[in-house]
């Protein structure tokens, strides 16, 4: 009977070799793709490594032999820092309009998927068998288009002799381009910029050789050139690649007739608009980011929400983050709202269904442009609304799927919870801040992308500055010096000098105030020596704001310095630096920026008109805070108006206790009830007790100078009033001053009341 079994199982077994041959001839018909779906079984996965991407090709629709195919992955044979893996399985690249481009991609992603891949490319052989059509799907992207988003167009012609020249150059350019997105860690960043740098100085070659037949090849090659030389430019500090790009698109225009190639017109202008807009961030003026909106409008012509709704909707937000960029340099607040309309119609063509990772993208955006907004604005709404923004995204850009793009928006969600923290009184969104960019650390490591460690730590020290600002102690202070230094360590002066000055800035930031709550100088003297050394980079031809802003820190540093010694030397120094800030800080660019060192001027004006007998350094300084107080207006900056009303009220006194009438400490109460309307207990209780402080001084002086008790009645409210918040908050170093003032005045009261004046 062992010999019937024996039967049984071969004949069982032939059976299910017969269906399983009868399925694969039905899904499988070649050989060559049966031999590829065989290897997909029996072949193990292997990560892509760490230095090399995985490029997976699909098998062509259409392209029963293979043979296709096969020329397609020849054009990849030998790619420098890529792996390419050959796939059988047929991803559907044919269809009208965009209606099976979401199809497509999803289908793609699952390949991508399978094979742990960066790029899948597919494609069809088209019907006359004359052309393929090749499509690159990147394992995600950032919501921008034109960079492997358009059909590559494969001509059999050009399958000849120049075959290694003319199409392996352009499909590496394409390639390379369309997998820029994922690019962002250092390993992969070199690959990516040495196989563009081969692949443009080939086809810049090509361009100028013999075989360009026509206007479609040469456009094409001109498109694959621009675009690897926009993603080289992005990726440097000189400018030269960025100007030939965008000369390469306006060449690219004259090939693309609006009338002949209405949708390829429309994608160059697209490109055109990226490589503007990629200039226009590194140059102070406007005129290239306006140009950039002018493409993307053009673009929008051809590219409606009807006709081509995804295509629509990456111009959308490429519009958008040109609009954001003309918003960061204007005083007002329209561009930025037009970014928003723009983030916000992309998103109706982005759904979380056909296109997650695109939404994403253009949610954190979104985000970008609405923390702007919510700068600029008195309360929280547009910074609240922001962070639900990157929240939002995040339930798409999560840690498994896309590592680095999720550590982003958590590193921008930071920001946002920090800026939201600075405008309340408790510490909630600025401990939450701490924790959200402590979690982008885990991603955005020091080895995989050094840049990035290097941002979110200068981040993180920013949110631990504040949270030290607001605390009695020196820990958080102290992490937040760390976290600089840590910064300090990759933005190294040769490497990103711009980078390295905003974190030496930051780090004179956290040392100032430490400087400022120490007996001694050291730390105020090191601040100062950050802020020389940040001002090297900071020059005032490059970054005249960034100049500005580090002049100012500069002068803080200096008058704190000042006042702790004798002489006026750094004080003089003080009101060098700020009047230096002011050449830029101009109330026309940036008012409240203007307002704020205005102010400052005004503090070490004073400071110096308190150490010397005449009146002309005090008078200024009124002056100065009079100026401030045009901009910082209670409705705009209710906080900075208080501040500057206390300080206005401070040199009024100085100066009418020099003065023998009464009507300048009149002024000086004046200004100290005005700063206290937003200077609450409740609200910022210290700052109220200071200016409480400086009240009962004021009513103090005018009660010495009348004859009646009223002024020192209020005087004493004023001073206890002080006092028992001092205590409460375990401010008490500050009690013995106050209760000498307060003992003063009781007794100056009681010798009015027991010999009150004959007159």
């Amino acid at each position: 009977m062992v010999w019937l079994s024996g039967i049984v199982v071969g004949v069982f077994a032939t059976l299910i070799a017969t269906w399983l041959l009868g399925v694969l001839n039905r899904f499988v018909p070649s050989p060559r793709r049966s031999l590829l779906a065989i290897a997909n079984v029996l072949l193990p996965e292997t990560d892509a490594s760490e230095d090399r991407f995985r490029f997976v090709l699909c098998w062509l629709e259409n392209d029963n032999d293979g043979g296709d195919t096969n020329i397609v992955a020849q054009a990849f044979s030998g790619i420098e820092g890529v792996t390419l893996v050959r796939s059988a399985r047929i991803v559907k690249a044919s269809g009208a309009a965009d209606d099976w481009r979401p199809a497509m991609q999803r289908r793609a992603c699952l390949v991508l998927e399978r094979w742990n891949a960066d790029l899948a490319v597919v494609g069809l052989v088209k019907a006359s068998r004359e052309a393929l059509s090749l499509y690159f799907v990147p394992r995600d992207g950032d919501g921008t288009l034109g960079r492997g988003d358009e059909p590559y167009e494969l001509n059999r012609a050009t399958l000849g002799l120049d075959f290694h020249e003319d199409v392996r150059a352009q499909i590496t350019a394409v390639a390379l381009t369309a997998v820029s997105a994922i690019a962002e860690d250092e390993a992969h960043g070199r690959v990516l910029e040495r196989g563009l740098r081969e692949a443009a100085d080939k086809l810049a070659t090509l361009l100028q050789g013999p075989i360009i037949d026509s206007p479609e090849r040469r456009a094409l090659l001109r498109g694959a050139l621009g675009n690897a030389l926009a993603i080289l430019g992005e990726r440097e500090t000189e400018t030269g690649r960025l100007e030939e790009a965008a000369e390469i698109f306006r060449a690219t225009l004259e090939d693309y007739p609006r009338d002949c190639a209405p949708l390829k017109w429309a994608g160059t202008q697209n490109n055109l608009g990226n490589a503007l807009q990629a200039l226009g961030r590194r140059e102070t003026g406007k005129a290239r980011v306006e140009e950039a909106v002018g493409a993307y409008r053009a673009a929008l012509e051809e590219y409606t929400r009807e006709r081509t709704p995804l295509k629509w909707a990456a111009t959308q937000n490429n519009l958008g983050a040109a609009l954001q960029t003309l918003g960061e340099r204007e005083r007002g607040t329209a561009r930025l709202e037009e970014a928003v309309g723009a983030y916000r119609a992309a998103l109706e063509e982005y759904t979380r269904e056909r296109t997650p990772l695109k939404r994403a993208a253009t949610q954190d955006n979104l985000g970008n442009a609405l923390a702007l907004l919510g700068e600029r604005e008195r309360g929280t709404t547009r910074l609240e609304e922001a962070v639900r923004t990157y929240r939002a995204a995040l339930g798409e850009r999560t840690r498994d799927r896309v590592p680095l793009h999720w550590a982003k928006t958590l590193n921008n969600l930071g920001a946002a919870l920090r800026a939201v923290g600075i405008r309340e009184s408790g510490t909630g969104h600025l401990e939450e801040a701490v924790k959200v960019h402590q979690a982008a650390l885990q991603e955005y490591t020091r080895e995989l992308a050094p840049l990035e460690w290097a941002g979110t730590q200068n981040n993180l020290g920013n949110a631990l500055q504040v949270l030290g600002e607001r605390e009695s102690g020196t820990a958080r202070l102290e992490e937040a010096l760390e976290a600089y230094r840590k910064a300090l360590e990759v933005y190294t002066r040769e490497r990103a000098p711009l980078d390295w000055a905003m974190t030496q800035n930051n780090l004179g930031n956290a040392l100032a105030i430490l400087g400022e709550r120490a007996v001694e100088t050291a730390r105020l003297e090191r601040a100062v020596e950050a802020y020389r050394a940040a001002l090297g980079e900071y020059t005032r031809e490059r970054v005249p704001l960034q100049w500005a802003t580090t002049q100012n820190n500069l002068g803080n540093a200096l008058q704190a310095l000042g006042k702790r010694e004798i002489g006026a030397v750094r004080l003089e120094e003080a009101v060098e630096a700020y009047r230096a800030a002011l050449l830029e800080r101009t109330r026309d660019r940036v008012p409240l920026d203007w307002a704020t060192t205005r102010n400052n001027l005004g503090n070490a004006l004073q400071a110096l008109g308190e150490r010397e007998t005449g009146t002309a350094r005090l008078e200024e300084a009124v002056e100065a805070y009079r100026a401030a107080l045009v901009e910082r207006t209670r409705e705009r900056v209710p906080l900075g108006w208080a501040m500057t009303q206390n300080n206005l009220g401070c040199a009024l006194q100085a100066l009418g206790e020099r003065e023998r009438g009464t009507a300048v400490l009149e002024e000086a109460v004046e200004a100290y009830q005005a700063a206290l309307e937003e200077r609450t207990r409740e609200r910022v209780p210290l700052e109220w007790a200071m200016t409480q402080v400086n009240l009962g001084n004021a009513l103090q002086a005018l009660g010495e100078r009348e004859t009646g008790t009223a002024r020192l009645e209020e005087a004493v409210e004023a001073y206890r009033g002080a006092l028992e918040e001092y205590e409460r908050e375990g401010a008490s170093s500050n009690g013995s001053v106050i209760r000498s003032n307060l003992h003063n005045t009781l007794r100056k009261l009681h010798e009015r009341r027991i010999r009150p004046d004959p007159s």
